[in-house]
């Protein structure tokens, strides 16, 4: 009688592990899957992290998940420099309604280029650096630093209607923050300052008094600034909500080069090359029907 055989098969074992880490770091998600497979010849770990991207409004992140002083310096930002805080920046142009009298922004797109140069070579780098340096100089503690940054800041407006437009932000800006937003250390260094605080330098002083950090304060100045604009604008040409929102998206990457060149450029750096602009501010001063203080 035959011996039986016995044949023993060996099945490979696959034991799949995988672990997903989230980070996130300000507003910002990484990703990261480790995937760990084993078999009976050889164990493989396979890492893949995913591209990291903003959070969007179809991901709510709740007031929980952020941490406490970057949920506090978020509304602050957005309180100081919404329209709805009494600065008066409505009743001004920049000069934007010279320029749509004159032929110069007619539609979206003569409109953007003029926001685009303003921004890039004009009084948005200037008060962009203004207020980076301020911020500094405050948080520093270097009252002779913010006395001389404002005083230049004061000095480097190109007509009258401006200093006026720029001026009398700044103060309201100031007199409200002490009023209902005060922080120790904000008298002072506004008492340091003989000259009148414009508004990008008052916007640097009371953000570093609160501890607001400055990448973020600077860009939603920048932010603000443009909507003002666009909102003269909408006004005079005229445009629609929807006309005026395509230029602030088509704004977007000349907002964050300006934040970025202003980071780190230095005094020395500050310099106008927008003519026509700095032109439809003193012309304005004697425009004959005018809707905007400037």
């Amino acid at each position: 009688m035959p011996t039986p055989v016995t044949r023993m098969v060996t099945t490979p074992m696959r034991i799949t592990i995988t672990a997903t880490i989230i980070t996130n770091v300000t507003m910002m998600i990484m990703v990261t899957i480790i995937t760990i497979t084993t078999t009976s010849i050889a164990t493989t770990a396979t890492i893949t992290t995913a591209t990291s991207m903003l959070m969007t409004t179809n991901e709510p992140v709740g007031a929980a998940d952020l941490a406490e002083r970057e949920a506090a310096a978020l509304y602050r930002l957005m309180t100081w420099l919404s329209p709805a805080f009494p600065v008066g920046g409505f009743s001004y142009s920049s000069g934007i309604e010279w320029a749509v009298e004159a032929g110069d922004i007619t539609d979206t797109a003569t409109l953007a280029d003029w926001l685009d140069t303003m921004l890039g070579d004009g009084s948005g780098l200037c008060d962009a650096t203004f207020l980076v340096h301020a911020y500094r100089a405050a948080e520093a503690d270097e009252s002779t630093t913010l006395n001389d940054t404002a005083e230049l800041a004061a000095a480097f407006v190109p007509s009258r209607e401006r200093q006026l437009e720029t001026t009398s932000q700044g103060r309201a800006f100031i007199d409200i923050a002490r009023a209902a937003w005060d922080a120790d250390g904000l008298d002072v260094m506004v008492a340091a300052c003989r000259a009148p605080l414009v508004y990008p330098v008052a916007v640097g002083v009371v953000a570093a008094m609160h501890g607001v950090p400055l990448a973020p304060t600077l860009h939603a100045f920048l932010h603000a600034l443009v909507s003002n604009w666009i909102s003269a604008a909408s006004r005079l040409i005229p445009l629609g909500q929807t006309d005026s929102q395509r230029v602030l998206v088509t704004l977007e990457a000349a907002v964050a080069a300006t934040a970025n060149r202003a980071l780190k450029a230095t005094l020395d750096d500050l310099g106008s090359a927008t003519f026509r602009a700095d032109l439809a501010s003193l012309r304005h001063e004697t425009q004959y029907t005018r809707l905007f203080r400037s």
